[in-house]
């Protein structure tokens, strides 16, 4: 596979194409359902507790750390504690905004170390404690404990309104006290409906609030996501702009080194045979037959080209399919093991995008095992992986048993594999030792 010179040896196996993917929400935040509302307004009642007792936690360890600062310095491991409680919380509001309104946002994760040793540990403590999106998850934690206490609040006040429903049905006293006003126990009951109906659109008033301001503090991007989502879709474009000008030489070289000489070829064999038509019937006869055997010769490479460049079965048959016409044709035996479960009827969108990358991956890596790696056979392993997941990928496995030292080189065939996964939004992984095996991962994202 593209074989170099034998001098040092490989590296070990490294991302080749590595597309940032995990800085912005995958998908959209949708609209808050009927479902949803109800379960936001019992999660932020349970909040309301929770988030109670977290903070008298947080302001007790903030009080101790403080006040411990100056005896021997143990104030300084209570504030080190104080660090990661508040991820803690952070991290499982993160979690329970993207469970309760599917916002899907990435996870929240502690920041790597910058440096070894305790300085590094220490900057590395510094930078989680101002880390942004931790504290952007606080306010929304804390405001939805205030949140919780209000509408605990809000519910035992439309529950004690609903009582007053029944004023009518005791006491012989006219008059019934309802909201610090006598009023008559036959008019109570619309008192009642009133407050409990304005209490009831207050807790949903509060679920609504609190889903809006969620949005705008961890589901929408922030301007680094939106920054990373950028340079992301500008490497995509690039690695297809990349790809396309490759397929655009590798076309070119094949039909000026292959079927245009071939064509031209026929045709002075043609010429030739029409001048002996006349003084040499045998010889012209035997030109023609020469001349029809490469013609057939030439259909067949333009049939091998135009597969190169789309492969009908994939669109008709699927990746399975086509990957087994694929390995019918190589020049070395190939062992398949295709498992795609989960995959959808009709293929669109992504998932055919995904299959193409797959496939072309697999058909480029087999050509170079053939051409280049002195392989005697070669397996191929593909999976689906979180299928019906927004997660989902599409992952493949070349492995031959040739010599190795495979690199990726400008305009070679691992640089066109690469260029064409990377316009795909996946990766890919290259494992070439000189002395071999050769092993070829790709894992595109492919969500239906």
């Amino acid at each position: 596979m593209n074989v170099a010179p034998a001098q040092p040896p490989a590296a070990p196996a490294q991302p080749i194409t590595a597309v940032a993917q995990s800085t912005a929400p995958t998908r959209r935040p949708r609209r808050i359902t009927f479902g949803q509302l109800n379960l936001t307004v019992v999660t932020l009642a349970a909040m309301g507790l929770i988030g109670s007792i977290a903070w008298s936690v947080v302001f007790a360890l903030l009080s101790a750390g403080i006040g411990l600062l100056f005896a021997f310095g143990i104030g300084v491991f209570v504030l080190v504690g104080l660090v990661y409680v508040l991820f803690g919380i952070a991290w499982f509001e993160v979690e329970r905004v993207n469970l309760l309104y599917r916002f899907d946002t990435p996870r929240l994760a502690l920041r790597p170390r910058f440096a070894p040793g305790f300085g590094g540990y220490l900057r590395t403590l510094g930078k989680q404690a101002i880390d942004g999106r931790m504290w952007r998850a606080l306010v929304s934690f804390a405001l939805a404990t205030v949140f919780g206490l209000v509408i605990l609040r809000a519910l035992w006040f439309g529950v004690w309104a609903l009582t007053l429903l029944f004023a009518p049905l005791g006491g012989s006293d006219p008059l019934v006290l309802a909201f610090g006003f006598e009023v008559t126990r036959t008019f109570a009951p619309v008192w009642g409906l009133l407050a409990a109906a304005l209490a009831f659109a207050a807790t949903a008033g509060l679920a609504l609030a609190h889903a809006a301001i969620s949005r705008a503090l961890l589901a929408l991007p922030t301007r680094g996501a939106l920054a990373a989502e950028v340079r992301t879709k500008s490497a995509q474009r690039e690695g297809a702009v990349r790809a396309a000008d490759l397929e655009r030489t590798r076309i070119e070289r094949d039909l000026h080194d292959g079927v245009q000489p071939r064509l031209v070829s026929v045709g002075m064999t043609l010429g030739l045979a029409q001048q002996k038509i006349d003084s040499d019937p045998a010889a012209a006869k035997a030109l023609i037959e020469e001349a029809h055997t490469s013609t057939k010769a030439a259909i067949t490479e333009l049939r091998q080209l135009a597969r190169g460049i789309h492969a009908s079965v994939l669109d008709d048959r699927g990746l399975d399919a086509a990957l087994s016409a694929l390995a019918g044709r190589s020049h070395i035996p190939v062992h398949l093991d295709v498992r795609l479960d989960g995959r959808p009827p009709v293929a669109a969108g992504a998932f055919r995008d995904a299959e193409a990358a797959v496939y072309f991956s697999i058909a480029e890596s087999l050509t170079n095992a053939a051409k280049h790696s002195r392989a005697s056979e070669a397996r191929v392993v593909v999976r689906l992986r979180d299928p019906g997941t927004p997660a989902a990928r599409l992952w493949a496995r070349i492995e031959d048993n040739g010599i190795g030292g495979a690199e990726v080189q400008p305009g070679g065939g691992l640089d066109g594999i690469s260029n064409r996964v990377l316009a795909a939004g996946g990766t890919l992984t290259l494992d070439s030792p000189h002395g071999g095996p050769t092993t070829v991962e790709v894992s595109v994202p492919c969500a239906f």
